[in-house]
């Protein structure tokens, strides 16, 4: 499971519609984002038990009440773990002082609400992003990341986090098939 911030709809096909044209353009063994999977992961835990799933729930609600919205855009990118051995590449978010530090608290809120229930949650270090392609393995993609650079999206109020259920290989050519369990407001 994974807790995320879904950027607008608009923000999303605005992205798509310029990736659309760049789709033919990378590596070898580069797999696209799936539009309706594109997410900013605030917290993930590889095993939640079913038997926490309800605290979880509202352990999240409790943690999003107490942030407020904020505005964002989609602009900019970068590959991790860097962009000549690539594995994933990614679109950045662009933020004000003000919703950087919600957005911070917000992922610290999500993962202390996902640690509480006793599920594992992945401890790396919180770095706002959007995947957007993954490479079956590390390749160079300077190229890309060059052009992701000179993107900047519509900009999107961040209101809501969503708790996913991540069903591995359930979707579409063997790729995740994601499930909303909750949706769950800011402020």
């Amino acid at each position: 499971m994974f807790v995320a911030l879904r950027p607008s709809d608009e923000a999303v096909a605005d992205l798509g519609d310029f990736l659309e044209s760049r789709r033919d353009a990378g590596p070898p063994g580069l797999r696209w984002s799936d539009p309706e999977q594109v997410h900013v992961t605030l917290a993930f835990a590889a095993a939640v038990p079913d038997r926490v799933t309800e605290a979880l729930v509202e352990a999240l609600a409790a943690a999003a009440a107490r942030r407020t919205p904020f505005e964002a855009t989609i602009a900019g990118g970068g590959a991790f773990p860097d962009v000549v051995g690539a594995r994933v590449l990614w679109a950045g978010l662009e933020l004000d002082a003000g919703a950087r530090v919600e957005l911070d608290r917000l992922a610290v809120g999500c993962r202390a609400a996902v640690a509480h229930t006793g599920a594992e949650v992945d401890g790396q270090r919180f770095e706002p992003h959007l995947t957007v392609a993954r490479l079956s393995r590390p390749r160079t993609v300077t190229r890309l990341v060059g052009v992701l650079d000179t993107y900047r999206g519509p900009t999107w109020t961040a209101d809501a986090v969503v708790l996913v259920a991540s069903h591995l290989g359930g979707g579409p050519r063997g790729r995740p098939r994601h499930e909303v369990l909750a949706e769950l407001p800011l402020g």
